[in-house]
């Protein structure tokens, strides 16, 4: 593979400079999500805007509640000045072709200047104008602490404005926001606006009442505020924002006088600042709409419903604000501890960006928690709609960031779909039907790809959680979803899938390829590890002789000299029920080979290694030739990856044109295309990008990775596209948290809870490494120096626990070794094994929270 394929340096590439705060264009689609986990969100726009509404149990892309803003006012009577706590509005200028749009405010006068700083999970908005006394700066976030899914699934939005006087002399402010009541929007109830004071907060509670009694499974809305000195507006005159300057901007008298008709209220919190002075005033945005209903109605009668999580932690909108304020200094300590341990890490920014920005999927409508705790995800969020539901299993096969930083809701998925989705005979629908507790039928195929993917995903919960007695209540299932194979992918049980696959192409491959191939290999290595730990030995052996048996065979039949192709079998589909043969049949056949259409046949997929991939995340080893799969992925990166793709046709969905780069999903460099080829094959998507780049850094194609990576970030720089919100098959795609992975090949991280054993081979920057790590137990910072006289590593643990046994370290030799935790010394002796270093303690250390494991190889 030539280096010249790679339009990035080196430097380019390993550079840990973080990127320039956001400014000008780059502000125009940034929507930063602010909400809990399976809560929706709102979310925080370039030019410090509210918007993309997302909080009545319904992806609403581009909602804007309102009138949801704030503003500063500073002085009082005829030199009173008032501005929007916003930047230069941007975005479109022609709007429906009759005005600009209005609802966030842009007509007000707004701050000249602004800048946006996003570390996921905080955000940090800065506004000044040198006609205004205070500079400001915003800063937003909602809870995200791993381990903890009760205060990381809190509904709100944390905004702390920080006022800093510039001038010489004092500067009274006022600092006002907005919130408009849609509980029981659409219904015949009432909206009700009222002030409160109450929990340490003070402001306004929206909600709704029918037959003059509460209702509030129509849902509630709070606005409030921990400054001493607030008070409220409850209802606007009416909804013209005319009156609402007129009421602050042009007096001195707040609230006004009466009660107006306006289902918006306005919340002030007053305050002096002094010269030099920075005075910080926090406002809490929390929501509280307990009732989920289906997405599918009947025609006739209602649709299910079932109700959220948070709806059985929280009361209402107001009890959520309570909470939050009363634990707002652990949140924001706990949030930020989060954050500047992963932003601690000496990785190359792009894979930083790439990592904490995608695992804020997890806290938009992409993610739901059902009312017992069960998380379950759509693939992905249209405008309106949760789009591809079920918790997809061939899609959130990539999802790498849910099983380590909440590995509860991971194994809660796990439990979930195979109570509900798994047949008698092993058959697992790849979408789990809702509400929870409703068993799925087999009108569509199971997805080959997604049901091998669930088995490897099984042996990976284990190993992050160490739970034997959840491995041994889960693997009965385990095995039934992986020995279904054998009635018609596998049905000769050689090891080689020739049946036909459905997969997360949507169609299905008729006979052998490395695609499915390779995660059927992985899951039978998955399932001989589990087998053993159950003490079910002929099983272990039966899935050790039909892995061998596959994987010598794939890479005899398969292998083409530079990568796996796939053998089509014609009559795949024959051995079928009658329902899936005949929704096989129905997409005809190609018309340029002998067989189905949708085949990919001589091309070079570039998802043909994925289940090698997950072993490697999961310490499986080589399913195949090592020197194959070294092979495979450079043919991958030569003929798949383009620098720019302006000569690429296209002939789908469009995820990146032009001048940006991309990962091609299929192509043909040895010619051979159907005329049916699989649909996305031209199309780019980033879960694969992900998992393709991880791959090669595994494989010490560290620049080819990375370079990948950088392709896809520059497509969302803020201009284009949001950062925050990478696309597939709808918004905030759960595919890309496959990224989470390029961080553990990076790292070469390692962990296993049963063994008590982590370890770390850094891909970058070994002689000064650091990385952020998390499991079941805890979380922290690994870090290694290599000095002159051998080896420092650290293991930090800031949240939880970590019990060791052996610590596995990236070393060149390995003498004398002191170990310790504190100033209490550790008994540890040094094994060399398969390359690495293992510190072996004399007995196993619990590290706690705040403590740090040391070690010197001497």
């Amino acid at each position: 593979m030539a280096r010249s394929q790679i339009p990035y340096s080196r430097k380019q590439l390993l550079s840990r400079d973080w990127f320039p705060p956001l400014t000008g264009r780059n502000l125009d689609e940034v929507a930063f999500p602010l909400g809990g986990i399976g809560t929706g969100m709102v979310s925080l726009g370039g030019w410090g805007q509210l918007r993309d509404w997302e909080i009545r149990n319904r992806p609403a892309k581009g909602y804007t509640l309102p009138n949801a803003f704030f503003a500063l006012k500073v002085g009082t009577g005829k030199r009173a000045v008032t501005k929007l706590l916003q930047g230069p509005a941007g975005g479109s200028f022609v709007g429906d072709g009759h005005t600009v749009p209005m609802g966030a405010g842009q007509g007000l006068p707004r701050f000249r200047n602004v800048s946006f700083d996003g570390r996921y999970p905080v955000a940090n908005v800065k506004l000044s104008d040198p006609t205004f006394p205070l500079e400001v700066e915003l800063e937003a976030f909602n809870p995200f602490i791993p381990l903890n899914d009760k205060d990381s699934g809190i509904p709100v939005a944390i905004l702390t404005y920080r006022l800093r006087n510039r001038s010489r002399r004092p500067v009274k402010a006022t600092l006002v926001g907005n919130l408009t009541n849609i509980a029981g929007e659409g219904t015949d109830a009432r909206p009700v606006n009222r002030k409160r004071a109450a929990g340490g907060v003070t402001g306004l509670f929206l909600s709704a009442e029918q037959g003059g009694k509460p209702a509030p499974d129509l849902g509630s809305l709070a606005l409030s505020t921990t400054w001493p000195d607030a008070s409220v507006w409850t209802n606007w005159e009416d909804d013209r924002i005319s009156k609402f300057w007129e009421a602050v901007a042009e007096s001195d008298v707040f609230p006004p006088r009466g009660k107006g008709g306006s289902r918006t209220g306005t919340l002030a919190a007053r305050c002096t600042v002094k010269p030099g002075q920075t005075v910080a005033v926090t406002f809490l945005i929390t929501w509280h709409f307990p009732v989920y209903e289906h997405w599918r109605k009947p025609e006739c009668g209602c649709a299910p419903t079932w109700r959220n999580r948070y709806a059985t932690l929280w009361s209402d909108a107001w009890d959520a604000a309570v909470y939050t304020a009363r634990n707002l200094e652990r949140l924001d300590r706990e949030t930020k501890l989060f954050r500047d341990t992963l932003f601690a890490s000496t990785l190359p920014a792009v894979a930083l960006d790439a990592v904490s920005s995608q695992i804020s999927i997890l806290k938009t409508p992409t993610g739901l928690r059902l009312e017992d705790g069960t998380f379950y995800g759509f693939e992905g969020c249209s405008n309106t709609v949760g789009c591809c539901e079920g918790s997809c299993t061939h899609v959130w096969n990539y999802a790498q960031a849910l099983p380590y930083l909440f590995p509860a809701l991971q194994r809660s998925v796990r439990d979930a779909e195979w109570a509900n989705s798994m047949l008698e005979d092993g058959f697992v629908t790849f979408r789990m039907p809702l509400p929870l507790g409703t068993k799925a039928e087999p009108h569509f195929h199971p997805a080959a790809d997604g049901q091998m993917g669930t088995v490897m995903q099984a042996y990976r919960e284990w190993l992050i959680c160490g739970d034997d007695e959840w491995l041994e209540r889960i693997w009965p299932q385990a095995k039934q979803a992986l020995e279904f194979a054998w009635k018609y992918w596998d049905a000769d049980r050689d090891g080689v899938m020739e049946g036909m696959q459905h997969n997360t192409y949507d169609m299905e491959f008729y006979g052998a390829n490395t695609m499915m191939g390779s995660l059927y290999l992985g899951a039978l290595r998955a399932g001989e590890e589990m087998a053993k730990v159950v003490g079910d030995p002929d099983v272990a052996a039966t899935y050790r002789d039909l892995f061998e048996r596959g994987s010598a065979w794939t890479d005899e039949h398969l292998f083409n000299g530079e990568y796996y192709e796939q053998q089509v079998n014609p009559d795949a589909h024959l051995p079928w029920p009658d329902n899936l043969r005949k929704l096989a049949e129905d997409h005809g056949r190609d018309d340029k080979f002998p067989w189905p259409r949708w085949q990919f046949g001589k091309g070079c997929l570039s998802d043909q290694l994925i289940g090698q991939w997950i072993a490697e995340i999961v310490q499986l080893g080589p399913l195949y030739k090592r020197s194959h799969i070294r092979k495979t992925l450079r043919s991958i990166f030569r003929y798949n990856w383009r620098a720019e793709l302006h000569d690429h046709p296209c002939l789908l969905r469009i995820y990146a044109l032009n001048d940006e780069p991309g990962l091609i999903i299929g192509t043909w460099p040895k010619g051979g295309r159907p005329g049916y080829a699989f649909w996305f094959a031209d199309e780019v998507w980033c879960g694969i990008e992900y998992q393709v780049a991880a791959h090669l850094i595994y494989e010490g194609m560290v620049e080819e990775g990375l370079a990948i990576v950088k392709g896809v970030r520059d497509r969302y720089t803020g201009e284009r596209r949001n950062p925050w919100n990478e696309i597939e098959c709808g918004h905030h795609y759960a595919r890309s948290m496959a990224s989470y992975s390029v961080m553990l090949a990076l790292a070469g991280f390692r962990y296993s809870a049963p063994e008590k054993r982590i370890g770390f081979a850094p891909r970058v920057f070994a002689e000064d490494f650091a990385c952020f790590f998390s499991v079941a137990s805890g979380w922290g910072l690994y870090s290694q120096k290599v000095t002159s006289s051998g080896m420092e590593a650290s293991v930090n643990v800031r949240y939880g626990t970590l019990t060791l046994r052996e610590l596995e370290i990236d070393a060149a030799s390995a003498g004398r070794v002191a170990a310790k935790v504190g100033r209490k010394t550790l008994a540890a002796t040094v094994r060399k094994r398969r390359g690495d270093v293992t510190v072996v303690f004399g007995e196993p250390v619990e590290i706690r929270a705040g403590e740090t494991l040391k070690v010197t190889i001497g």
